[in-house]
């Protein structure tokens, strides 16, 4: 029974382990609590938002366990440890780690002292401690990383390593050691800070036997290239094609003149389930438009034309549950298609996507829209979130127009919306009278419900005062005025 009480806990626990005010004041209840909780915290006890500079007690764990010639060692060399009354620690803490974070690590080693060299020797010590006590790791951030720890006699530790964060400035060196040891990598994030190729991170990729999932961000000041960053390294992914389901991209210089190989490599990932492309990516959307993802089920593409989001909507496999668009050529669409295109794009969504939870949707104003619109909220009964962008690019809508669209929107969710519908977002082309507002609040039942939306109108008193009414009521969750930018989802 006690054993049988135990895993209970510790199940419980485990849904708390994003929550460590709770599960620290856990600690404090009893001893099998203690016991219970504290593998749940120490398993990756870097995950936090807290200040680990100013975390003595994680430096004094730390340090505590090195070996007695280590410190006698680093006393010589004039770095104080701190004192302990202690001959044991309650808990074996860093058996239970399976995680490092250089960046955190060294933050905490400073506590030690503030010279570069003693914080250096610091580190050797502390990493080797680290390699050697964490028997079984699945998540390196080696991101500032000044120390080849693969070398490392206990190093194999480091064969079970299914998470990998680093960036483009570590020396391909590096990740040669790296290579030599883990090949179960399954999730690589990559910020790329260079301008030349990682010669080092290709041959990393090269050799991994189920990498699953890929994120590139660029976070680099100068664009001009000696030699091409990405190429190497994005044509070494498609070789594992057969196995990547994410592939999330954030490039800063690259478009689809210059940089062709983007346009070769993507429709090879054809099991994508992620598929998620930022900022300024400009893509032959002839290719996106034939491109098959059966498996898809998150698509998020910054700038896109409507035609061919409908296209890869068609093509996908049903599974689809996100998509979030900027809809970059709404505000250059000039064209006639833009009127059909978005009644073909909406009845894509409700013919080929039932499991759709998240969605951001371009429309007009015209009575055909909102008819369609209202079809796809009885069809997509899972839909929970929306974001919702209307497009009067033709004419200048009136004030009484933008009101009148207001309220045909709030009349439609009062009859269709479905029933796990639980925030709309929304910008200012849709402005909402208070006595409108006020209407589809009381018949916005069973459901609290949050409203974001870019226009400041919703901040003067008299909303400000109906808004509060309706919290207090439980019918709204949460009502915000924010930026644009803020209004997409993150």
């Amino acid at each position: 029974m006690s054993k049988f009480h135990k895993d209970t806990l510790f199940l419980i626990f485990e849904e708390l382990q994003n929550d460590p005010k709770s599960l620290l004041s856990c600690l404090l209840v009893n001893k099998l609590w203690f016991e219970t909780v504290v593998p749940i915290l120490w398993k990756n006890p870097w995950r936090y938002a807290i200040n680990y500079g100013n975390k003595n007690s994680l430096f004094v764990i730390i340090t505590f366990d090195l070996p007695n010639d280590t410190k006698e060692f680093l006393s010589r060399q004039g770095i104080q440890l701190p004192s302990t009354s202690y001959k044991s620690l309650s808990s074996n803490y860093l058996s239970f780690c399976k995680s490092i974070n250089v960046e955190i690590m060294n933050e905490i080693i400073s506590i030690g002292s503030t010279s570069i060299y003693d914080q250096f020797l610091l580190q050797q010590e502390i990493y080797s401690l680290l390699i050697r006590k964490c028997r079984d790791m699945k998540y390196l951030d080696m991101i500032s990383l000044k120390h080849q720890i693969f070398y490392f006699p206990e190093a194999t530790c480091l064969k079970s390593l299914c998470e990998l964060k680093c960036d483009t400035s570590i020396d391909s060196s590096y990740f040669y050691g790296l290579a030599r040891v883990c090949r179960r990598i399954q999730r690589l994030i990559i910020i790329n800070k260079d301008l030349k190729p990682n010669h080092g991170i290709v041959k990393l990729i090269e050799l991994q036997e189920n990498l699953k999932y890929f994120q590139w961000k660029d976070n680099i000041e100068d664009d001009y290239f000696l030699e091409c960053p990405y190429e190497k390294i994005f044509f070494a992914l498609t070789k594992k094609a057969d196995t990547i389901n994410h592939l999330i991209i954030f490039f800063q210089f690259i478009d689809g003149g210059d940089h062709t190989f983007f346009q070769k490599i993507l429709p090879k990932f054809y099991k994508l389930k992620t598929l998620m492309i930022g900022d300024f990516v400009l893509i032959k959307e002839e290719q996106l438009k034939t491109s098959v993802y059966h498996d898809l089920e998150i698509l998020n593409i910054d700038y896109i034309k409507i035609d061919t989001a409908a296209s890869m909507v068609e093509n996908s496999g049903g599974n689809i549950k996100e998509i979030l668009l900027k809809y970059y050529y709404y505000y250059y669409y000039r064209d006639n298609n833009f009127h059909k295109d978005s009644l073909i794009f909406i009845r894509k969504i409700y013919e080929n996507c039932p499991l759709i939870e998240c969605l951001s949707l371009l429309f007009s104003s015209s009575k055909e829209h909102f008819a369609e619109f209202a079809q796809l909220l009885r069809k997509c009964q899972n839909l929970k979130s929306l974001l919702l962008i209307i497009s009067n690019i033709y004419e200048k809508e009136t004030y009484e127009k933008i009101m009148e669209s207001g309220e045909k929107l709030l009349n439609i969710l009062i009859d269709a919306a479905p029933p796990n519908l639980r925030e709309i977002r929304f910008f200012d082309y849709f402005r909402f009278s208070l006595k409108n507002l006020e209407s589809f609040l009381k018949n916005w039942k069973g459901r609290a419900l949050s409203i974001i939306t870019s226009d400041p109108i919703y901040k003067g008193d008299d909303y400000v005062k109906l808004i509060n009414k309706y919290k207090k009521l439980g019918v709204i969750k949460d009502f915000r005025s924010d930026s644009e930018k803020n209004i997409y989802f993150k």
